[in-house]
């Protein structure tokens, strides 16, 4: 009886062990590997995306993607842009909306007061306090415009950032603010506004989310001007903002892009001697003759100062 009672006892405990051996084999994975609970995945942590206008996936990406569908050719590109720019500027003014042309645009104004024919986009200036009138007045409106000829019939959409309230880059997504775009294909102009952000330490400074800074005196007051053969405003010292934006090679440079500056015409035409492209960057650029300078109104001493430099 004694020998039996402790074979039974034996056997309890075997069973014991050997159940107790499966559970920590399950448990520890070395039974086969159990699939983990959907709530234990890890969860890989990515930024919002905050971005707000969309570009074309092609390799220009100067096209509103909700617009876009196909490249369009150079006679096209430079038509659309020649009306969008006066639309813009004409409904501006009807609407008592203060802005101002800027960058490359701003650098057509200088050889010819019109769009420099290599560029995909244009570009326009305001303050912040503008910007926000315009997105709480005109957000997501349409525009009808008659060219004056009466030949020529557009439409225009502005839609303003959501972002607009936020006036430094921040994660770089969203530093053009709004923009007026061609609905028929998608080309547009860029809006940006320009605010001071740091009165303490950079009091009268002025900048946009893509790190153009000005003092006020620079932009205003605004010069009355005309651009594409309507009413346009610059800034007051367009002259150094060009030459601290562009350096002042990009004043006299007569040829870049495939295109060459015609001194009779005052235009840039097409000439397929020049490079453009990444072939551009190894062209030696000439410039434009002396006497074609003083062609183009006088912006003050700092302006004559560089004319000296250049000419004398």
């Amino acid at each position: 009886m004694r020998l039996c009672g402790a074979l039974l006892v034996l056997v309890t405990l075997t069973s014991v062990v050997s159940s107790a051996a499966v559970i920590r084999r399950d448990e520890g994975g070395g039974g086969g590997k159990l699939p983990r609970p959907a709530s234990l995945k890890v969860a890989r942590w990515e930024p919002e995306d905050t971005k707000h206008f969309r570009e074309d996936s092609d390799l220009t990406g100067h096209y509103d993607e909700r617009f876009f569908s196909g490249v369009v050719d150079y006679d096209t590109r430079l038509d659309t842009l020649k009306h969008m720019v006066r639309a813009w500027l004409l409904t501006t003014a009807k609407e008592g909306i203060e802005t101002w042309i800027a960058h490359g645009t701003l650098l057509g104004w200088w050889w010819n007061g019109q769009i420099l024919p290599w560029d995909w986009d244009l570009d326009v200036q305001m303050s912040a306090d503008t910007l926000t009138m315009i997105g709480d007045r005109y957000n997501m409106t349409r525009h009808k415009y008659v060219s004056k000829d009466g030949l020529v019939e557009r439409e225009y959409l502005l839609d303003v950032n959501p972002w607009i309230w936020q006036r430094v880059r921040g994660d770089g997504m969203n530093i053009i603010d709004a923009r007026w775009v061609d609905v028929r294909n998608g080309l547009y102009i860029d809006i940006t506004g320009i605010a001071e952000t740091q009165p303490d330490s950079m009091p009268d400074i002025l900048n946009c989310k893509n790190y153009h800074r000005y003092h006020v005196n620079d932009i205003w007051p605004l010069r009355d001007t005309t651009f594409e053969g309507v009413p346009a405003k610059i800034p007051s010292s367009f002259d150094e903002i060009l030459i601290t934006e562009y350096r002042s090679k990009a004043l006299v440079v007569t040829e870049y892009e495939g295109h060459r500056w015609n001194t009779k015409s005052k235009t840039w035409d097409l000439a397929n001697d020049v490079p453009a492209g990444e072939d551009a960057l190894l062209l030696t650029n000439r410039v434009r003759e002396p006497e074609k300078y003083y062609s183009v109104e006088s912006g003050g001493f700092f302006y004559n100062v560089f004319r000296l430099l250049h000419w004398w």
